[in-house]
Parts: C-alpha cells; structure tokens; sequence
C-alpha cells in the first residue's frame, strides 16, 4: 500500500487527497416552488396559486427532511432551510473543502413524480432552467443531471432535446423505482437518445411510490424502505440486461447512484449462473451479465455499506474483475460519513486515481466538451 492511501489525510493532505476529483452525486435542494415560478408558463402558474400546489413539501420521501441521514449535524443550515439549498453552503461544505474538479448535481424533487405527466414535464423543465441559472450558472466547477418525466417517455425525450445543447449538463436522472422495470422497450426512446447524446443514464436510489417499495408489501419503517433500495437496483439492472438494453445501445452507460455496492459480487455471481442455464429465452444476451456490467455500469461510493470500507472496495474489484466500475461521491448533503474522510484509507494509489477522477472521465464525456463550450464562448 502507498503511503499517500495509508496516511491520515487532514488538512492539507485532505485537499492534496481529492483535489482534481469528480464527485458525481450532489444533491441541490428546491428551497420552495416559489424558485420554480419564474420559469413555469403563465398556465402553470395559475395553477399553483389555483390548486394550491405552493402549499405542498415537494421533497422525495426518501430522503425524510427529519431523518438524521438526510443530512449531517455540521452541513445543516439556519432558519429552517432545507439542506442543500444553499450554493454558498455547498462550496464551503464541499467544493472548497474537497477541491474537486467537477461536481455533478442529481436534484431529487418531486417534480419527477407527479401523477399528471404534463405538470411533470413542466416541473421538470422548470428545475432543470432555475439549477441552470442559480447553480451552473454561479460555479464553474459544477454539472447537473437533466431531471425528467420517466413516466411518460415523450415528454422525457422532449425534456433531454432541450437542454442536449448545454454541455453542462451530463446525464439523465431517473429513479430505481418508478412506473415499470426500467428494461421495458418503451423507455428505449430515452436511452437512443441519450446513447447518441453521450449522456449516462443515472439510476438514483428513491421512488416514486406507485408500489410498494419490497417485493413482499408496504414496509412500516425508514429502515426497511431504506434497505430496500439495494433490491431495486438488482431488480432494475437485471431487467436492462435481460431485455437487451446494452445489446441494442453498445456505448450506453449506466451509473448507479447511491445503490451501495455489497450486494453486488452476489448478484453478479447469481446472474452469471442463472442465465447459463436459461439463455435460450434471451438469445439477445450474448454475454454473461458479468462482463455486461463491467462494460456499461458505474457505482457511486457513497454509501460505502460495509464494515471494513477499503476491504469491501479491494475485494469487490478482485470478484468483478475490474477497477473501472468506482465513482467519487460524497452524496452531500447526507450523511454517509464523519469527517472530511469521505473514502476508506488503505486504497492503492492507481485504485484511487481511477475511482476519484479517471473512471468519471470515462463515463460522462460531456465534462470536457462543457469546458471547450465555454472556452469558445469565451
């Protein structure tokens, strides 16, 4: 092991350790829909006012505002307001403190998840413009995942359309729990689209509660929604696999967020041996799920679910048999860790390089056609 992985990194090692990384889970929060208004149509803000729709907490259930792990004690902000709300809070907390090079914002509102897909849509399109003013707009070091309406696959394409020409954007945000398995071919459009686009489909843990969120019934606690989520990515990864999603887009990228990342050797080892023995019904997948994973699914780090972090991390990219699977996150503002330690020490310093910046590289190419935009246009 390097000394630069063992060492206790405070301070100024803190910031020689994660500076120049790509931390790819951010979460900016809507303060309150009265942001949303300016960039809502006059239809839609009647509407607000008519129906009342300002009166509503539009923050996903998943993250409960009260819950200790939606936010940690020392990144709360005063008066109320919600964590993550304050780009300010987010540059001292993180962007100053971590000194990555990008940071990607996965805006998680309920926007997404309005049973009338038009409102959706025009939800959608207005939190995608006001983090495009209020936040890419006021750092350059940051880049945000395009929110959209995954229930209605036209009004999403649309919403991707729009914003394709703003290189600050990097990815799609979808949720691990929906309407339908995300394998179904009616969501392909979405992904032909962001195929061509060069934008990685970002799978964020969360629902939309259309079902219960286990496969067994409503659960009564956090926890147990909670624990779940790792299920609902297996389910979902399965089901792009087995209905030929990579087979039909061969550059599409996949990125996992917030999935954790120990159940993954056993699903894999699972996938890998099921489908040997029933492959005839899927002729399409002509590759073990295995190497199909390794060449088009991504894992962000946090959270780390597992006692001994740097062993869990060492042993998974032995089981996969690949270095390139790892993304940075601090999934700010939740709380994952303690500390400004926001990876396990012990990593070897090619494994580290690869998982704090090199393997994001590789998976959004807009970071860089974001940075030669905005030289032109300079």
């Amino acid at each position: 092991m390097s000394m630069v992985a063992n060492r206790q990194a405070t301070g100024g090692d803190r910031s020689a350790r994660y500076a120049g990384a790509i931390d790819c889970d951010l979460h900016p929060a809507v303060p309150g829909m009265n942001v949303l208004l300016p960039y809502l149509d006059d239809y839609w803000r009647e509407m607000v006012s008519v129906r009342a729709l300002d009166r509503l907490n539009l923050s996903l259930t998943s993250y409960p505002q009260n819950a200790p792990l939606s936010c940690r004690p020392d990144w709360t902000l005063d008066q109320g307001r919600k964590p993550g709300s304050s780009l300010k809070a987010m540059q001292e907390h993180v962007l100053d403190r971590y000194q990555p090079r990008y940071g990607i914002l996965n805006c998680l509102y309920g926007a997404q998840v309005f049973h009338s897909e038009d409102m959706a849509a025009a939800f959608c399109r207005a939190t995608n413009d006001w983090i495009r003013d209020e936040w890419l707009s006021r750092d350059p070091r940051l880049r945000a995942s395009i929110v959209i309406p995954a229930h209605n696959t036209e009004l999403a394409v649309a919403e991707i359309e729009r914003r394709a020409d703003d290189f600050r954007f990097v990815q799609v945000l979808m949720l691990v729990s929906g309407e339908v398995t995300l394998g179904r071919r009616q969501l392909w459009p979405i992904y032909r689209l962001a195929e061509r686009l060069q934008l990685p489909i970002g799978i964020h843990a969360g629902s939309a509660y259309r079902y219960a969120p286990t496969p067994v019934g409503w659960p009564s606690h956090y926890v147990e929604d909670y624990i779940a989520q790792s299920a609902a990515f297996e389910n979902q990864l399965q089901s792009m696999i087995a209905e030929g999603v990579f087979a039909k887009f061969p550059d599409l990228k996949v990125v996992a967020i917030e999935s954790g990342v120990t159940w993954l050797s056993g699903f894999i080892w699972r996938s890998d041996k099921t489908w040997k023995g029933v492959r005839a019904e899927v002729p399409w997948v002509t590759r073990a799920p295995s190497e199909i994973v390794r060449d088009h699914v991504r894992f962000t780090m946090q959270p780390i679910d597992a006692a001994d972090e740097a062993e869990a991390i060492l042993r998974l990219v032995d089981h996969l048999k690949s270095d390139r699977l790892l993304l940075f996150s601090t999934d700010y503002p939740h709380w994952q860790f303690d500390g400004d330690e926001a990876l396990p020490l012990g990593i070897p310093d090619e494994l580290l390089r690869k998982i704090l910046s090199e393997n994001a590289l590789a998976t959004y190419p807009r970071l860089s056609k974001a940075d030669h935009a905005m030289e032109i246009t300079l």
